[in-house]
């Protein structure tokens, strides 16, 4: 009997689509082209077949457990992206009242500019509560100075954002429904589902390939979109047709079940953010104890998914990436917004390539620093 060579696989620290774990795609492997004794692969058997019917099922089923959300919140498997939502949740959520919205980096920003495109066609009022544009979001304004609505729609904010590599650890305490991003932080921790109004997520950074969203909401802010909400943006129809008002992403729905799978193996969502904490703590320490590297994050904002640094010496900045890929380090390019270097270190990213990783940046400081 032959055996397969071991995959060749590099430290891959990309910020999305991001790399996903190896047994997942072996398995993937395996099932492409006779899925269970189908005869054929699931990105070809049809989305309304009992077979498939099945693997959604498990798959929300999974994630239920895997964040334990409450029975009262549905589960929608959506195409788009997490950026399509920026404008889904005021089309379904604003209904003419006033929306506050967070702006901590990026992606946030991103997510009020669309909103207000709909405030400009009467759709409601959007209001920027606070912003850290100040200081290059690398902090978040206290609250103190916050701008906050009475009786907000919703207060939206992003939990982590993937570019600055700022991190909300907790949701703030507003007394409306808070409506979170957590597309580059979903899954790496433990989070309490029932404090949020709806969470929504990319698939591409914990769960699996591009191409899906995964959003959770709650019953009683369904049924409010209004008459200019798209059909396939209504988050009510979307319930009502069980992500299934058009054909779905069904191979990235597919994965991400594997990656549930996974997610179960490793000990669940519990036990993966505590080496999340560990990866996140060693490379943080290693920027720390250098006086080479720097993170400008808040301390008690850095991201433990995303980690951006910089060089002393900002000239050096080619050599690191030219001497890094050659060391088999992909994908350490920072943001153009930020320059410098990032790590993304999502789940699928064991302790053992930032470890690597750590390694090579010493060893780098000692050459050129």
């Amino acid at each position: 009997m032959t055996t397969k060579p071991a995959p060749h696989r590099l430290p891959n620290f990309s910020a999305g689509p991001a790399t996903i774990p190896t047994s997942v795609l072996a398995r993937a492997q395996d099932e492409l082209l006779d899925w269970e004794g189908r005869g054929l692969s699931v990105m070809e058997m049809s989305h309304r077949s009992k077979d498939y019917i099945a693997v959604t099922k498990k798959a929300e089923t999974q994630l239920r457990a895997l964040m334990d959300i409450p029975d009262n919140y549905k589960v929608l498997f959506l195409q788009g992206g997490a950026s399509l939502q920026f404008s889904a949740i005021p089309l379904n959520l604003l209904n003419g009242g006033r929306a506050d919205y967070l702006t901590t980096g990026a992606w946030s920003g991103k997510a009020i500019k669309e909103a207000e495109r709909y405030a400009n066609l009467g759709l409601g009022e959007v209001n920027l509560v606070a912003t850290g544009k100040d200081n290059n979001f690398t902090d978040v304004p206290p609250k103190s100075e916050w701008n906050l609505s009475e009786n907000a729609a919703y207060f939206h904010y992003c939990t982590n954002e993937t570019i600055h590599g700022l991190q909300i650890f907790e949701p703030p305490q507003v007394d409306v429904p808070i409506i979170a991003d957590m597309s580059s932080s979903i899954l790496s921790q433990p989070v309490d589902v029932s404090k949020f109004g709806m969470i929504y997520a990319g698939a591409q950074k914990n769960i699996g390939p591009a191409g899906l969203v995964i959003v959770i909401i709650r019953e009683d802010l369904l049924g409010q979109a209004s008459a200019w909400c798209p059909l396939l943006l209504n988050y009510e129809h979307q319930v009502e047709k069980e992500s299934m008002s058009n054909t779905p992403a069904t191979y990235s729905w597919y994965l991400a079940g594997l990656v549930f799978d996974w997610l179960e193996e490793q000990g669940g969502v519990a036990v993966i953010g505590k080496i999340n904490q560990q990866k996140a703590a060693l490379l943080y320490e290693t920027i720390d104890n250098s006086a080479f590297y720097d993170n400008p994050v808040a301390h008690n904002y850095r991201s433990i998914m995303n980690v951006p640094f910089t060089l002393a010496d900002n000239s050096l900045d080619k050599v690191f990436l030219e001497e890094s890929e050659k060391a088999g380090l992909l994908n350490l390019k920072g943001h153009r917004d930020v320059g410098g270097m990032r790590a993304s270190i999502y789940n699928a990213v064991p302790l053992e390539w930032v470890q690597q990783l750590v390694s090579f940046m010493q060893e780098f400081e000692k050459k050129y620093g």
